[in-house]
């Protein structure tokens, strides 16, 4: 059952006409359940000891010091000129920089590189999101089901491209070959496809020599790759080298090749509240992304931009990256464990991003859909995110038919060990009184 936020307060009849013009824009997956637990106490950002809330639904990472990791930035300068507005597609310094880390990371000895024409700076990953899809013409959009929950309304909000749900299967371990890839290319006339690589929820990752066979097939027949590419540090499975894996790896040529990748300071240099996110892709793209930033969001924070070229260089860098292999697999493996011994289903383990997403579907009566389970780890002070959210739908054109994914939850294990473990707890005792 559908647990939807409560209704506003009855208006009176003069108030009703100043903003009939407006639609009800629903909230994302974390916007609607971190709103549902502030109604019971929770508040962002306040950390209130061993009785406080575990927010296993949240989308960041931890931001504080991690072994290993360089220091944090705790102070940013501000120069004059910082206070005037920074070019729409960013400080050039900083596209500079941008270009240079992908140049340096995935592109060495390769004879097209990125310069900083390839590259638009952006306020936030939305943003950088929401440019490119006000940037697509007239053409068939393919999307995955699950991905991540703001795909929704950015899919639905721009009504000149048709946005084409492609469903992957948990039987399959939500697994997508490249004869996949190329039958619905073809058998859909797809112009392009939007993916979160790794998968916002599911932590599959397209890798390796299957992810160059995906920038052959799109440069092939003419595709573009949208990679949502913001959890490519969180990679597990590929040994003791720091895990970053990017599509720019199998890039021909940075201006011909049909590939274009959101990433940012968010995920993988961990300073969510930065807001600073990039977009590299073949210069008439960034062209076309930066004329609709000029209209959507007018470009980002200036002195944020300045100081986030600093945060680019190599061996911070390295070393930041090491640092989120180490803590991040300790804790995937803690909450794997975890939810198995509470008889939550993994479909498949997470080859990147920090969320688990598992069904419980086998646990007892009035836990075993995503929305109840929801309901019942709010009472725990736990709050985690059905899976429903995921089930991306724009315009809502699959009405009245009940989800695949409501039974499915995703767990966040960007909190801190400390948060997971006591979260577990008290999920344990959650099930085992729902058993009684």
């Amino acid at each position: 059952m559908s647990h939807a936020p409560s209704s506003p307060p009855h208006l009176p009849s003069s108030a009703k006409g100043s903003i009939s013009a407006f639609r009800k824009v629903p909230r994302t997956g974390v916007i609607y359940v971190t709103t549902e637990a502030s109604r019971l106490g929770f508040r962002p950002g306040v950390e209130d000891g061993e009785d406080g809330w575990c927010n296993l639904g949240q989308g960041q990472p931890e931001t504080g010091p991690l072994p290993g990791s360089p220091p944090r930035c705790e102070a940013v300068s501000i120069a004059g000129d910082d206070q005037e507005y920074a070019p729409v597609a960013g400080l050039w310094e900083l596209r500079e920089a941008i270009a240079d880390f992908y140049n340096r990371t995935y592109r060495r000895g390769m004879p097209s590189q990125y310069s900083a024409e390839n590259v638009a700076v952006s306020g936030g990953g939305r943003a950088a999101l929401t440019r490119a899809a006000a940037s697509l013409g007239q053409i068939n959009l393919g999307h995955f089901l699950p991905d991540y929950t703001a795909y929704e309304e950015l899919l639905d909000i721009f009504r000149l491209f048709s946005p084409i749900p492609i469903v992957l299967e948990g039987e399959r371990g939500y697994s997508f070959s490249v004869g996949d890839l190329r039958r619905e290319i073809l058998n859909r006339g797809l112009s392009a496809l939007l993916l979160s690589n790794p998968c916002n929820p599911t932590g599959k990752h397209v890798r390796g020599e299957e992810l160059a066979a995906w920038v052959h097939t799109a440069r092939e027949l003419d595709c573009t790759l949208l990679m949502d590419e913001f959890y490519s540090h969180y990679v597990y499975g590929l040994g003791d080298e720091a895990p970053m894996e990017s599509a720019a790896r199998y890039v021909e040529d940075v201006d011909h090749d049909p590939v274009v990748i959101f990433d940012g300071l968010t995920k993988n240099w961990r300073y969510p509240g930065w807001r600073v996110t990039w977009t590299v892709g073949p210069r008439e793209v960034i062209e076309a992304v930066a004329s609709a930033g000029s209209f959507l969001d007018g470009g980002g924070s200036k002195p944020m931009q300045r100081a986030a070229a600093q945060l680019l260089d190599a061996e911070p860098t390295l070393a930041e990256t090491h640092a989120i292999h180490r803590s991040f697999s300790h804790k995937r493996e803690i909450l794997l464990n975890g939810l198995r011994k509470l008889g939550v289903t993994i479909d498949v383990e997470p080859e990147g991003t920090f969320y688990v997403w598992g069904s419980v579907a086998n646990l007892p009566e009035g836990l075993n859909d995503g929305h109840s389970f929801f309901r019942a780890a709010l009472g725990q002070r736990v709050i985690v995110v059905p899976g429903e959210f995921f089930d991306v739908n724009p315009g809502k054109r699959r009405a009245n038919r009940p989800s695949r994914f409501r039974h499915h939850v995703r767990f966040s294990f960007g909190p801190s060990e400390e948060v997971l473990v006591r979260a577990l707890a008290r999920l344990t005792r959650m099930v085992s009184d729902y058993r009684r």
